[in-house]
């Protein structure tokens, strides 16, 4: 008899247990959702009036800006053009080598070189983006400078930028971009059942064809989440891309002196006052729905990845 009433005292106390756990994480996941839908509508409402004031021509199809003129100019397609044209360049640069070090890190590595690389791939994801930016303008900018005065040197028109242009913020972000594609890409790659491998070596293909034509393919959802995930890191950067690319609208050129739309918020926003204000709040609302836009790819991706995964395993 006190048998059955300590099970049914036990089973009580687990339901309270559990209802208490789920309205915790009831909590939890309205305070995530409330937090995106404040966002969200906070940036809409700051920067939906500059292009009422403005117009939206003006502001996404204008090539000047010229925000403390006397007759104000606040066009950012160069600055978009230059957020897209840097981070596709950035990601052209840092996928097949973030790639190409996963699969020899998950395949053909040595495990004493392995235990060496790892530490430091995750020791430059660790590293803050201000000292890329120092090292970009120590090392790299003068190095650009160096190659800017030996192509243009028969070019007297040319406007030098001491380095800082948008080939050094695309070498900056490329480097920042690659923990995130080696370290997803490796883990795709080693999620990948050993019996596809199996299959294919005991089919006469090589460990090369194996790793290409099999193991990649069927790794492919996880790569691609690398990537869209590279590109948000990207395109979210602002702190080293304001030190390397010289924060000037222009067309995006290698050898350009560029701003970024996330460069754009940072150099102005402490000093900017009423229209210049908001517009700068509308490039805020810019680059959200950017971030916005990856992130509904990358679910998509990732659905995909997971339909690909069930038919696999039946």
């Amino acid at each position: 008899m006190n048998n059955s009433f300590s099970v049914i005292d036990n089973n009580q106390s687990k339901e309270k247990i559990e209802r208490t756990a789920n309205i915790i994480f009831a909590i939890c996941a309205f305070f995530a959702v409330f937090a995106v839908f404040s966002i969200s509508v906070y940036m809409i409402i700051s920067g939906i009036p500059a292009l009422y004031e403005v117009g939206i021509k003006e502001i996404l199809f204008g090539t000047l800006w010229q925000p403390n003129a006397e007759v104000p100019s606040y066009g950012i397609l160069y600055v978009i053009l230059t957020s897209v044209v840097g981070t596709l360049m950035a990601v052209l640069i840092s996928v097949p080598i973030g790639v190409g070090t996963a699969i020899f890190l998950a395949y053909a590595a040595p495990k004493p070189l392995v235990s060496i690389v790892k530490p430091a791939i995750e020791l430059l994801a660790a590293i803050p983006s201000v000292i890329y930016g120092l090292i970009g303008i120590i090392i790299l900018n003068p190095l650009m400078y160096k190659i800017e005065l030996i192509l243009f040197a028969d070019t007297p028109d040319h406007q030098y930028t001491g380095g800082s242009n948008l080939l050094s913020a695309v070498i900056v972000l490329a480097v920042m971009i690659l923990p995130t594609v080696i370290n997803i890409s490796e883990s795709a790659l080693k999620s990948v059942p050993e019996k596809f491998a199996d299959a294919s070596l005991a089919l006469g293909a090589t460990r090369i064809q194996t790793i290409f034509k099999v193991i990649l393919p069927s790794a492919k959802s996880g790569i691609v989440t690398a990537i869209v995930l590279g590109v948000g890191r990207a395109v979210g950067e602002a702190m080293a891309i304001t030190m390397v690319a010289g924060n000037n609208a222009n067309l995006p050129l290698p050898f350009n002196s560029v701003r970024f739309l996330t460069t754009a918020v940072v150099a102005e926003m402490s000093y900017a006052t009423d229209t210049h204000k908001r517009v700068l709040y509308t490039i805020g609302l810019i680059l959200f729905a950017f971030i916005m836009i990856i992130n509904l790819i990358l679910n998509k991706v990732m659905k995909k990845g997971l339909k690909s995964g069930t038919k696999n395993s039946l």
